[in-house]
């Protein structure tokens, strides 16, 4: 049996839906609300190249390693983007966060914050975490900046990490959230989403 079961998560008109290949068109208007695809810091992929990245993302499901999400606007169906656990470590209950990624319209608005809310509370009261990891390009300050506001402390940085889709070589950002961190951090994310916009 896989850590990660193929679940639906839903709160505040927010769904995450198991990635498929039904996903495949939802995911290119996404991506093209903003031509993410053209920002150095992210994993976006080029409209060409997104039944491929989907692919990748399953064939890294099968291999226990990754599972991602479709982000969808529930009343709508509309696909906003896209989530993933990923280096999934079963043996000391650890999942990361990652191959986050929204539409244009949908940055800056409660998305965010309501699908983290879900895969944390997921990850820790479900799954039963004992801690929960981020890594973002040193370059991504907008990244670095979500995630230190949901409460995540910083690991440090490993450097010349991985290469970006420019060719450049990336120093990678860790950081992470321990379960005795998680009910403060909870009540954090809650009061962000009740509060008035």
């Amino acid at each position: 049996m896989a850590f990660v079961e193929p679940v639906t998560l839903g709160a505040r008109g927010v769904e995450l839906v198991p990635l498929t290949l039904d996903h495949e068109t939802g995911l290119c208007a996404a991506a093209a609300d903003g031509a993410l695809w053209n920002i150095r810091v992210t994993s976006v992929p080029e409209p060409e190249n997104t039944r491929q990245y989907i692919a990748d993302a399953l064939a890294m499901r099968e291999a226990g390693n990754r599972f991602a999400f479709a982000v969808v606007e529930t009343a709508t169906g509309q696909v906003l983007g896209c989530t993933s656990y990923h280096d999934i470590v079963p043996a000391v209950k650890r999942v990361e966060i990652g191959w986050t990624w929204y539409g244009k319209s949908s940055q800056r608005t409660h998305v965010n914050t309501t699908c983290k809310l879900l895969m944390l509370t997921h990850a820790f009261e479900t799954l039963g975490c004992q801690v929960v990891g981020w890594r973002t390009d040193n370059y991504n300050f907008a990244s670095q900046a979500a995630i230190e506001r949901l409460g995540a402390k910083k690991d440090g940085v490993i450097r010349g990490h991985a290469l970006r889709r420019d060719g450049t070589i990336r120093d990678t950002v860790m950081y992470s959230m321990r379960s005795g961190e998680w009910p403060e951090a909870k009540a954090q994310l809650l009061y962000l989403l009740d509060k008035p916009r």
